[in-house]
């Protein structure tokens, strides 16, 4: 892949007033007496970046599973880019990249065989451009040097990269990724974040679940979160993220007596680095500097920044929250 000279991009921003790359309308799907999906409507934007978060079995890949017409819901539609599945999933597929529940790898082919295998199957890759194409596309990825080689060979990163290969052989109108940075290092993590902020650049649409709220905050301009099988909310991040509750931060020289004296009065408080004590959403400001003058602890400056994605997950989906110590200031 490309070297990391420069900070990756933040997320984007999409289109307004364009129809929904994705739609789903009421959409169900019960296994026997399970339903692992009930009712849900969700509109992905032409030209966003969506996030789907949700707790192990919320249903992500579940839905996204009926969204590409590998499950058949029990309950409502399924549209994409305007085409109803699965009446016109020949038309439409053909557009749509995906990688879903990891890669599906041939252990005892090269890298280079496998991919050309996935380049065979694409209709709107022409025959005397696949060598070309799959060239790039390892470049791209980062197997250039272990293109020949055995996939049985490959660490799971290096598998998963040959995966994440496949959606990247044509230009797409839309791709759909299940946990890409699965298996991944830190330095493969942000490769996988410039690639989806590079197809998202070539006018794709990308919808991509992942456990890694910072890489959601990072690289999407839309979220949708899951719980129970259940859409909890789905709309722009920024407005999600500047809607939830947040916490104070509060500088002070004297960290350790302020975060005892605030938590004498019950409230959840924890040092930070340079003397910030981080108190969890709830009090009001005024009441938190009141409370610390009346201890005698010197205030310098009290803060409430933008609450972070882990904090607004949590509260939707009634996961635990962390006060993020060992930081600076939630931004």
């Amino acid at each position: 892949m490309r070297p990391a000279l420069a900070p990756a991009p933040g997320p984007p921003v999409a289109p307004a007033g364009r129809p929904p790359a994705v739609r789903a309308i009421g959409v169900g799907r019960g296994f026997g007496a399970v339903r692992a999906l009930d009712d849900v409507d969700l509109d992905v934007p032409m030209g966003s970046v969506l996030g789907l978060l949700g707790p192990n079995g919320a249903g992500k890949t579940t839905l996204l599973r009926m969204l590409l017409g590998l499950l058949a819901p029990t309950a409502g539609t399924v549209e994409l880019l305007g085409r109803r599945l699965p009446d016109r999933a020949a038309e439409v597929l053909p557009h749509v990249g995906a990688f879903i529940e990891g890669p599906a790898l041939h252990p005892h082919r090269t890298g280079r065989q496998n991919l050309l295998r996935y380049a065979a199957a694409e209709p709107l890759l022409e025959t005397r451009r696949i060598p070309a194409a799959v060239d790039a596309t390892l470049e791209r990825v980062g197997l250039a040097d272990a293109a020949d080689r055995k996939v049985l060979t490959y660490s799971p990163g290096m598998c998963q990269r040959l995966g994440l290969a496949a959606p990247l052989l044509t230009r797409r109108r839309l791709v759909v990724l299940d946990e890409p940075t699965n298996g991944l290092d830190p330095a493969g993590t942000l490769d996988v974040r410039r690639l989806i902020a590079d197809m998202n650049a070539a006018g794709a649409t990308v919808l991509v679940s992942s456990h890694l709220l910072g890489e959601i905050e990072a690289t999407c301009s839309h979220v949708a979160v899951l719980r129970a099988g259940r859409l909890v909310v789905a709309g722009e991040l920024r407005a999600l993220l500047a809607g939830g509750p947040s916490g104070l931060v509060v500088t002070t020289p004297d960290g350790g007596r302020a975060v005892r004296a605030l938590q004498s009065r019950g409230l959840d408080a924890e040092l930070g680095p340079a003397s910030r004590v981080h108190v969890a959403p709830g009090p009001a400001a005024p009441d938190v500097v009141a409370l610390l003058v009346h201890a005698g602890v010197a205030v310098h400056e009290v803060a409430r920044p933008a609450a972070r994605l882990e904090e607004v997950f949590a509260r939707l989906t009634g996961a635990p929250a962390r006060v993020p110590a060992g930081t600076g200031t939630h931004r």
